[in-house]
């Protein structure tokens, strides 16, 4: 992890914040073609679309089998701040995901801060998620149940969906989320964010420049979901990572659900920075991580 930390340093690149909105993207993308495992040979990787608030929404379903009984489907939110992710930053993730898992994956390309600030991006994963629970024809495949997951912004966006189809209900219930070091209560004032604000592939100034794009309503629960209600939150598998400036955050929803009652298993993998799900070349240890995630998973299905 150092030595990549380290090569990062030597590159002596703009910050994000410096960058323009098409360079802070593009940065992004190449960072995670670097860094990352190339993608999984799978046998289906198909571009769907679904209907949204503003239009249709881009999707990427990913399957190891051309077809499927019913059953469970993970629904995918990328991370990237609500701002610079898209289907691309995550496809390598994506096609490791449904083969680790054998398990269909249905990424969900939602609109982006600041072209589309808060509660855009969430209403439009809200749209998809309901969508693919209605076992649309498209998606030929007869859905049982869904699994909201996601990284950062997507790791948010996972338990703010969880909550709102457990106040409204879908066509199928949500029967495990697994959000990836996730923004869920308010990081600004947290240790972690000052411990290391600076040089762990995530700083505070980039997280204060996403705050400011996506312009969310820090009193709203859809921003910030740690004010939501824990009671009926599905199963977890609730992951962190040590060296994260937003670590605290997953930590104390992990409080949250331990207080409400709720099954959850909590992952710190340590000696890593955010993003490592997508750092698997650069770091090879996080495979490993990767691979404890879905583990993880599959034990909270089969215990479930």
């Amino acid at each position: 992890m150092k030595a990549f930390i380290d090569a990062l340093k030597a590159m002596n690149g703009p910050k994000i914040a410096d960058m323009t909105l098409e360079e802070a993207r593009a940065s992004y993308v190449a960072l995670h073609g670097m860094a990352d495992r190339p993608a999984r040979d799978l046998t289906m990787i198909r571009d769907l679309s679904c209907p949204g608030p503003a239009g249709d929404i881009p999707l990427r379903l990913y399957d190891t089998r051309e077809g499927r009984d019913p059953g469970p489907v993970i629904t995918f939110y990328h991370g990237g701040g609500f701002i610079i992710g898209d289907l691309e930053t995550h496809h390598a993730l994506c096609t490791e995901i449904a083969m680790l898992s054998d398990l269909p994956v249905v990424a969900v390309d939602y609109r982006r801060a600041p072209e589309a600030p808060f509660p855009q991006p969430i209403e439009d994963c809200e749209a998809a998620a309901r969508w693919i629970a209605s076992s649309p024809s498209e998606l030929d495949r007869a859905v049982t149940g869904l699994i909201t997951m996601g990284d950062s912004a997507g790791g948010n966006a996972s338990i703010v969906i969880g909550q709102s189809l457990a106040a409204d209900p879908a066509d199928v219930p949500i029967i495990l989320q697994v959000p990836i070091f996730p923004l869920a209560s308010d990081a600004i004032t947290s240790e972690s964010l000052e411990e290391f604000s600076d040089g762990f592939v995530l700083t505070k100034e980039t997280i204060e420049f996403f705050d400011a794009q996506y312009a969310a309503d820090k009193s709203d629960k859809r921003a910030i979901p740690i004010l939501g209600d824990h009671s009926n939150a599905p199963p977890t598998v609730l992951v962190t990572a040590s060296l994260d400036p937003i670590r605290d955050s997953g930590r104390d929803y992990a409080k949250a659900l331990a207080d409400a009652g709720r099954d959850f298993v909590f992952l710190e993998m340590k000696g890593v920075t955010h993003s490592f799900t997508n750092l698997r070349q650069a770091v090879p240890s996080t495979q490993g991580d990767v691979e404890r995630i879905v583990a993880a998973m599959k034990f909270m299905l089969d215990n479930g």
